[in-house]
């Protein structure tokens, strides 16, 4: 069990401090990041809880997956590792634009 969590389906207006106050009810809160558009700041609508200890980590997957936060059923699992993104597979791009509809 990692001690990285995702948490889905977050209200737009959720804010990294509202994450912490929320998790810390099951233990101490490493860090809390929001995803957030690169163009316009706006939250994407989840993020990333550090927990301190496995332990930890467990008890908030138990208490708040599926509790609601502002209107919206929290989800909360253990983070996967972030996929490389390899050259090899489907969808690569390249190539002469890329294909977005460069018409002459």
């Amino acid at each position: 069990m990692g001690k990285k969590l995702y948490v889905g389906n977050l209200p737009f207006s959720a804010t990294e401090e509202q994450l912490v106050d929320t998790f810390s009810q099951c233990g101490t809160v490493d860090s809390a990041k929001l995803i957030t558009d690169r163009d316009t700041g706006r939250s994407k609508g989840f993020g990333f809880v550090e927990m301190s200890s496995d332990d930890e980590a467990q008890r908030a997957i138990e208490k708040f997956d599926g509790q609601d936060l502002d209107g919206r059923a929290m989800k909360v699992n253990e983070a996967k590792p972030m996929e490389s993104k390899s050259r090899g597979s489907f969808g690569g791009g390249g190539g002469y634009g890329g294909g977005r509809g460069n018409r002459y």
